[in-house]
């Protein structure tokens, strides 16, 4: 199976909306079948409001899928969030592709939104209780340790019944969690392959323990890559980063297709890849080649 094929960057990398949304325009004019935002609250890094944007992204386009890779679940309401999302993936008939997870311990975002991060787990597990019950059903209640309900509905629901959604993460916590709750799993971009081999085994090895059957089909991976050296001044500072030492790809067309390669061999099926880029130009560039030289050679 052919996997599909997503950009997505980290902190805005364009000069301002006129850039990102030429890009964009790009991607829904090419053979790159999806857009991924990424999720931070408070700079610096700049990053845009992921949702708002997906919004603005659906009336844009007509053909690209999008989502946020990954959204942080703890730092938001389960209510308004099963809203959001209904909304999104109703009007934009389906192409909303939801990832959610937990967010690391560091983020500044707790202190700010006066969440306690030691309790995210808690928390994010009874948010998916709450939205998958949000978006199935007509009245829902709900009695969890950091959530309560009582004759709650939202309408309208999602196209798809039940909506699918991924999780990422590496942790025990988050193996459980995609067990239980998702429909998919998604890696993240400081992975290297060896780990999401093992992370994909012990998901599909507890589903079936549990009873459960993720499909083939619903685990990903993401990694950085630039066509150009490691000695350009843009890729030249990931040389003292963990990057250096494998997530990242800086060569040619062959180089990038390996590692797609070496992915799909260890099960996965979905791919979110983001260009290392210093100008709107070169995000542009640096997609173009990706569709043009590495692309059509994918099995």
């Amino acid at each position: 199976m052919v996997p599909a094929v997503g950009l997505g960057f980290g902190p805005f990398p364009f000069s301002g909306p006129a850039g990102f949304w030429r890009w964009v325009d790009w991607c829904e004019d090419s053979a790159i079948e999806s857009i991924f935002l990424p999720e931070r609250l408070l700079a610096p890094p700049p990053m845009l409001e992921p949702l708002i944007t997906l919004a603005a992204i659906a009336g844009r386009s007509r053909r690209l899928k999008f989502g946020v890779h990954v959204l942080v679940l703890p730092l938001r309401d389960p209510v308004v969030l099963a809203k959001e999302c209904a909304t999104l993936e109703l009007l934009s008939e389906g192409r909303f592709l939801p990832m959610f997870g937990i967010g690391n311990n560091e983020l500044a975002e707790w202190a700010a939104l006066g969440v306690e991060s030691r309790k995210r787990g808690g928390r994010a597990d009874e948010m998916l209780e709450i939205m998958s019950a949000l978006w199935t059903r007509d009245q829902v209640d709900y009695d969890g340790r950091y959530f309560q309900l009582r004759d709650v509905t939202i309408a309208p629901r999602p196209t798809q019944t039940p909506m699918p959604f991924w999780l990422g993460g590496g942790s025990e916590a988050a193996i459980r969690r995609t067990v239980r709750y998702g429909h998919g799993w998604m890696g993240g971009t400081i992975m290297t392959v060896s780990q999401v081999e093992a992370l994909i085994s012990r998901i599909k090895l507890q589903a079936s323990e549990a009873g459960r059957a993720i499909a083939d089909d619903q685990f990903g991976a993401s990694f950085s890559f630039r066509f150009g050296s490691w000695d350009e001044p843009i890729v030249a500072r990931l040389r003292a980063g963990a990057e250096s030492n494998g997530p990242t790809v800086v060569g040619d067309a062959a180089a990038i297709l390996e590692r797609i390669e070496q992915l799909q061999a260890v099960g996965v099926r979905r791919l979110v890849l983001r260009p290392i880029a210093g100008s709107d130009q070169e995000m542009i560039e640096q997609s173009a080649r990706l569709t043009s030289e590495v692309l059509p050679l994918i099995r």
